[in-house]
């Protein structure tokens, strides 16, 4: 009935509101998740039973894994599974409690994990389907501030990519989306905020810099439509302006300093 099916987390908002929307628009199902009851009805009105909407918290593994049968009674078969759900938690790392902490790993990483671990069961036995992960180019790079965020992400992106290995023989395909900065509420009213500590005020001011340009979220329509449709799509993916200059430089920073500590790397062995 139809061409693919997808099951979307944090499908509400942002990424996740603007795939839902792209899939739906060219004749896909979807199973849409959110924690806020009636997100979707302006969709439910418009696509019927092509939208599935779901009210659950991925952090709920119980829940996840009934939400995923739903999508499987619904439609019959899932061909796109869609990590989104998350928000970023900003401070130093003293200054993080550990509630916050927890709820970062919980929500950005642990979700994921939930959501992948419900859903593979079903795509081994179709042997096809294609697990995206909304990691960011925070997932690879470093800023302060964001400590416990990039944490989340650089976990997300370690267990997908020992994933990807591990289900490939299944007819799985995962990629990971890492995207730049973009214009939606995740450095606002989705964002947490750290109380900010004295000893960091300098530093802080020190850092500040003006907003740069944002990309638009309803551009990743068209991207996130070739990713799934291809046929060998990546396992990683930049979406946006700017990372991949970035991200050079970063490991090439890296690779230097590794090279140029390599005598005590080597002494470190032993004889």
């Amino acid at each position: 009935m139809y061409n693919k099916t997808w099951f979307i987390t944090g499908a509400s908002r942002g990424f996740g509101r603007e795939w839902t929307e792209a899939a739906l628009e060219r004749g896909d199902g979807v199973a849409a998740l959110s924690r806020s009851a009636g997100a979707f009805d302006d969709l439910v009105t418009k696509y019927g039973d092509a939208i599935l909407p779901l009210q659950v918290d991925v952090t709920d593994r119980a829940a996840v894994t009934a939400a995923v049968q739903r999508a499987v009674d619904h439609f019959d078969r899932l061909d796109v599974v869609v990590n989104n759900a998350g928000y970023g938690l900003f401070g130093m790392v003293e200054e993080v409690t550990e509630q916050q902490a927890r709820d970062q790993v919980e929500v950005n990483l642990f979700g994921a994990l939930w959501v992948t671990q419900a859903a593979l069961p079903h795509l081994r036995a179709q042997g096809s389907g294609h697990i995206i992960q909304v990691s960011s180019i925070a997932g690879v790079f470093s800023l302060p501030g964001l400590g416990l965020y990039h944490a989340s992400k650089f976990g997300l992106e370690g267990f997908t990519a020992s994933l990807a290995a591990e289900v490939k023989g299944f007819g799985i395909n995962v990629t990971l989306v890492e995207p730049a900065g973009y214009a939606t509420d995740w450095a606002g009213p989705s964002a947490v905020q750290a109380e900010h500590s004295p000893a960091y005020e300098d530093f802080r001011a020190a850092m500040a810099r003006p907003a740069g340009r944002r990309g638009d979220p309803s551009a990743t329509r068209t991207a996130i439509l070739r990713v799934v449709d291809a046929a060998e799509p990546p396992l990683r993916i930049f979406f946006g302006r700017g990372p991949l200059a970035v991200i050079k430089n970063e490991y090439a920073a890296r690779i230097t300093e590794w090279e140029a500590w390599d005598e005590v790397s080597q002494a470190a062995f032993g004889a």
